[in-house]
């Protein structure tokens, strides 16, 4: 994959006329309430159909409803299509569709020189220039020479298309979305018997707004196919990917079959405690979808609520779960450490935004590692999965299940913004080949030295996890809470040896916890410099790493899943290499941690926009690495900061 835009020449022409790509990404944007992310969706899903390989990046704005035509209500969708392997959904547009001047201006520095802009011209009035700063129609000056442009009066024709229908102006000009969806299906050789099939099937109790959509959509069509603005369509061909069923999927789609998944590996009911919180919320849309799997979804009034009644579902034989974003963790830390002291199976998902405080609710971030580790009171170790991808949510959204029943423990389940949104091709996994998960509920009472009482403190000798008993079950009656609990009874304890013995044995069960070893991406084995990543860096850093290789230089590459228990090997691997080099989405929090634990070199590369790494901004620091610049310029990203302060 390329940032820069590629330019077809004339023997990349397939049998039907259409030039040949190897890969594109689209870009659509407008307002929030333009349908920008339901035609970005649907595009997708032709890309899905048509075998593409591909990968997304929405990008919503933080207000629900922003003035309409202003910088704050710009939404946007971002995919690229590709006939081979990709990692990320692009650094830079290659095609920008901007359906008013707002979208123009907050994207028009990422399309590249050559691009091609496709601009919803009636939209382009004095009126809405102004509010975006323009003084005239930046159409017409010379700097968009250098773009390939399309303007198109789509309300317009999206109006006189839908005619027929007989509904008013307003709702009229909202199919406009998919007017501008028509004309790239057309451009990219796109059917739209699905996307007729969507319309049809969402608008079924609105069956005007139905043919009003689907009209629009061929009216997109048709004047890409008649006019002569556009020279030629395009082909990206199906990718060859390993053989299996596949379906486009979003990391929070994909984590609630996770769930769901592991809830009937175990052989137990899945029971979500939560409150609705962006961006995690389509979790609890999807878990409500599932019930005939023995899902169970309970909004709760508030944060607190939610993971309390997870636990008690837990306590009950259930997989508890609770799902939120960094805010929501914070009110929950007292909960988890109840979790952490009656020892019971909770997963707590945390889709990380930007903060502190609300912050920037519709932006990724990585910045609660420290909170996942040491959010609460006291030592209360849990453990930490992070997923790399949005396919991957499912994978480990399964292993935080392994981990928290096998072990009794939280688990904390580290996804972002930039993975939940996104999408990219799963294979639907063979259901038989799920592992097996047992939790080995206890069934009877077992001897012990009180003359047979049940003991519900009672530790497996290989993973040190207590006895899990449903309450009810005859002769397992026992009651836990938050106080502390006396050695194998639980009986509430306040002595100063018991208290050291059950802080340190609850350590100890975190660090049993079995985790892979940490495989890495070193093919010559000669590399002396590593980049390490965890969660949603995983693409950006495997594309930079892959621009790098491609320039003759050797480079390796590893990514953490577990962050806690970290892998076995970690220290070994970190040390066969001269510098580590560790992007994150925040200040450093994962390399404050390796430089605590292991004697390495480690260098940081950090960022908190609220916006995802581009792989252009980690292919560029991994030569500076290459060239001993890279410290420097880390060093010097703060103290910039404090110089543009305003100051009083």
């Amino acid at each position: 994959m390329s940032s820069e835009t590629i330019t077809p020449d004339s023997e990349q022409l397939s049998s039907d006329g259409a030039t040949k790509l190897e890969q594109v990404v689209i870009r659509i944007a407008g307002d929030s309430g333009d349908g920008m992310q339901l035609a970005g969706d649907q595009f997708t899903s032709e890309a899905a159909a048509f075998g593409n390989d591909l990968a997304t990046q929405p990008n919503f704005p933080a207000e629900i409803r922003a003035p309409q035509g202003t910088l704050h209500g710009v939404s946007s969708f971002q995919i690229q299509i590709a006939e081979y392997d990709i990692l990320t959904a692009g650094d830079r547009p290659d095609v920008l569709v901007a359906m008013n001047p707002a979208a123009l201006k907050a994207n028009i520095a990422d399309l590249p020189r050559g691009g091609t802009l496709i601009v919803n011209t009636d939209d382009f009035t004095k009126r809405n220039l102004a509010k975006v700063g323009y003084d005239s129609n930046p159409l017409e000056s010379e700097a968009f020479e250098e773009y390939q442009i399309h303007a198109i009066p789509m309300a317009t024709l999206t109006i006189g298309a839908v005619e027929p229908v007989g509904i008013g102006k307003k709702d009229a000009e909202r199919s406009k979305n998919m007017f501008a969806l028509g004309v790239l299906s057309w451009m990219y050789g796109r059917p739209l018997t699905a996307i007729e099939a969507f319309l049809e099937q969402k608008f079924a109790k609105k069956p005007d707004i139905a043919k009003a959509n689907m009209l629009a959509l061929k009216a997109g069509w048709n004047y890409g196919e008649t006019t002569e603005s556009f020279a030629t369509t395009y082909e990206v061909a199906p990718a060859k990917l390993p053989a299996g069923t596949y379906r486009q999927i979003t990391g929070n789609t994909a984590l609630s079959y996770g769930l769901v998944a592991a809830g009937q590996s175990a052989g137990m009911d899945v029971f979500l405690g939560t409150y609705p919180i962006t961006p995690a919320s389509d979790i609890l849309h999807e878990l409500s979808k599932l019930k005939q799997f023995g899902v169970v979804t309970f909004q709760a009034e508030d944060e607190i609520a939610g993971i309390g009644a997870a636990i008690g579902a837990s306590y009950g034989g259930a997989l508890g779960v609770t799902s939120t974003s960094g805010p929501g963790v914070a009110l929950k830390s007292e909960a988890i450490g109840l979790a952490v002291m009656t020892e019971l199976p909770l997963i707590i998902v945390d889709v990380q935004r930007g903060g502190p405080s609300t912050g920037l609710p519709t932006k990724t971030e990585q910045a609660d590692l420290l909170q996942a580790m040491f959010g609460r009171n006291g030592e209360s170790p849990v453990a930490i999965v992070a997923p790399q991808s949005p396919a991957d949510c499912f994978d480990a959204a399964v292993e935080a299940a392994r981990i928290a029943v096998t072990y009794r423990t939280p688990v904390m389940l580290l996804s972002d913004g930039a993975i939940a949104n996104g999408s990219e091709p799963w294979s639907i996994p063979d259901v038989g080949s799920l592992p097996t998960i047992e939790s080995d509920l206890a069934a009877a009472p077992h001897d012990a030295d009180q003359g047979g009482a049940y003991l519900p403190y009672a530790r497996d000798p290989e993973t040190l996890a207590r006895d899990w008993a449903v309450p009810g079950t005859a002769g397992l009656e026992h009651r836990i809470g938050g106080l502390e609990k006396a050695n194998g009874t639980g009986d509430i304890s306040y002595t100063h040896d018991n208290h050291e013995l059950m802080t340190r044995v609850r350590d100890a069960r975190i660090a049993r916890v079995e985790v892979p070893d940490l495989a890495v991406d070193d093919p010559d084995g000669d590399a002396d410099i590593l980049v390490l990543g965890w969660g949603s860096s995983f693409g950006p850093i495997g594309e930079a790493v892959r621009r790098v290789r491609r320039s003759g230089r050797t480079i390796a590459r590893a990514h953490l899943r577990h962050l806690n228990p970290m892998p076995a090997n970690l220290g070994e691997v970190l040390g066969r290499y001269r510098r580590v080099v560790v992007p994150e989405m925040n200040l450093g929090q994962l390399s404050m941690l390796l430089k605590a634990r292991f004697d390495v070199d480690i260098q940081p590369v950090t960022k908190v926009s609220g916006m995802a790494f581009l792989a252009d901004e980690l292919h560029e620091a991994l030569l500076e690495e290459f060239a001993g610049t890279l410290a420097a310029t880390e060093a010097a990203k703060t103290p910039a900061a404090v110089a543009a302060v305003a100051l009083r």
